[in-house]
C-alpha cells in the first residue's frame, strides 16, 4: 500500500506540473474515496491543498466526517453552504410530476458543487482532483458535470475494496470506512441500493470477469447505457 500511495502521489504531481498548476483542490464529502483522496492530494502538495465542503441540503454527520479528516491531516478547508443556492434555482424550474424528476433534482447538487469546486480552482490556478473509483466510473454511477466534472482521477484503476485497502494504510478515521457508501443526494441514499449491485459483485466483476449471470447482465447493460457519461462529447465525423 506504500508503494501505491508513493506512485498515486508522483502522478498527482506529475499531472498538475504538465497543467502548470499550483496544487489541488478536492470537494471533501465525508466519505471514503474522498477522504481518500483528499490525504493523498495533502501528501503531493503539503502547503497547496484546499478541502471543499459543500453541503447541500447534506447530512449533517457527512460535513462532520469531512471535518474530521481535514482535522486529522492538517487539510486547509473552505466550507460553502449551497442550500439556498439549490432552493433559489429550483424556485424558477418547472415543477412537474414525471419519472426522472426526484433524480434530475438530485443531479443539480453536484453539479452546483463542481461549479464551486472550479470557482475555487480558477481563483487558485489548482487542479480539481475527483474521487470516482473504477468501479463507479465503469458503470457510470456520476453525475455527468458534476462529480465527474474534474481534471484528474487518481482512484479511477481502483475497485472498492482497493480503496478501502488504501484508507486503512492512510489512516482514514474507522467510522468512515465502515458506514455504507453514498453520494448523499438524498436522506437514506446509498450506492448500492441505488445501482441494485453491491461493490462485492462489482469488484469481483471488474477484476476477475466473473459474476453470476443475472449480475453480469446487469453489469454490462450499465457499462453500455452510460458510455456516454465516459466520452467526449461525439462530433461528426465529417
Amino acid at each position: 500500500m506504500e508503494r501505491l500511495t508513493s506512485r498515486l502521489v508522483e502522478w498527482l504531481k506529475d499531472k498538475a506540473g504538465e497543467a502548470g498548476a499550483k496544487g489541488l483542490v478536492v470537494g471533501m464529502s465525508g466519505g471514503i474515496d474522498s477522504s481518500v483522496v483528499a490525504i493523498l492530494c495533502k501528501r503531493s502538495f503539503a502547503e497547496t491543498t484546499l478541502g471543499l465542503l459543500l453541503p447541500c441540503h447534506s447530512i449533517p454527520d457527512d460535513t462532520e466526517h469531512a471535518r474530521l479528516v481535514a482535522e486529522k491531516f492538517n487539510i486547509p478547508t473552505e466550507t460553502v453552504v449551497l442550500d439556498s443556492v439549490y432552493d433559489s434555482l429550483m424556485s424558477v424550474l418547472p415543477p412537474d410530476g414525471r419519472e426522472h424528476r426526484k433524480l434530475a433534482e438530485s443531479n443539480l447538487k453536484p453539479r452546483l458543487r463542481m461549479a464551486t469546486i472550479y470557482f475555487f480552482a480558477n481563483r487558485l490556478g489548482y487542479l480539481v482532483v475527483g474521487s470516482s473509483n473504477r468501479c463507479e466510473l465503469s458503470v457510470g454511477y456520476f453525475s455527468k458535470y458534476g462529480d465527474g466534472g474534474v481534471d484528474v482521477m487518481p482512484l479511477g484503476n481502483l475497485v472498492k475494496s482497493q480503496v478501502r485497502d488504501l484508507a486503512r494504510h492512510l489512516g482514514v478515521p474507522q467510522v468512515i470506512i465502515d458506514k455504507p457508501p453514498s453520494a448523499g443526494l438524498w436522506a437514506g441514499q446509498t450506492d448500492e441500493q441505488e445501482m441494485g449491485l453491491t461493490y462485492d459483485q462489482l469488484d469481483t466483476y471488474f477484476t476477475t470477469g466473473k459474476a453470476p449471470e443475472a449480475v453480469r447482465r446487469k453489469i454490462e447493460e450499465r457499462i453500455a447505457r452510460n458510455a456516454h457519461k465516459r466520452a467526449p462529447a461525439p462530433i461528426p465525423p465529417f
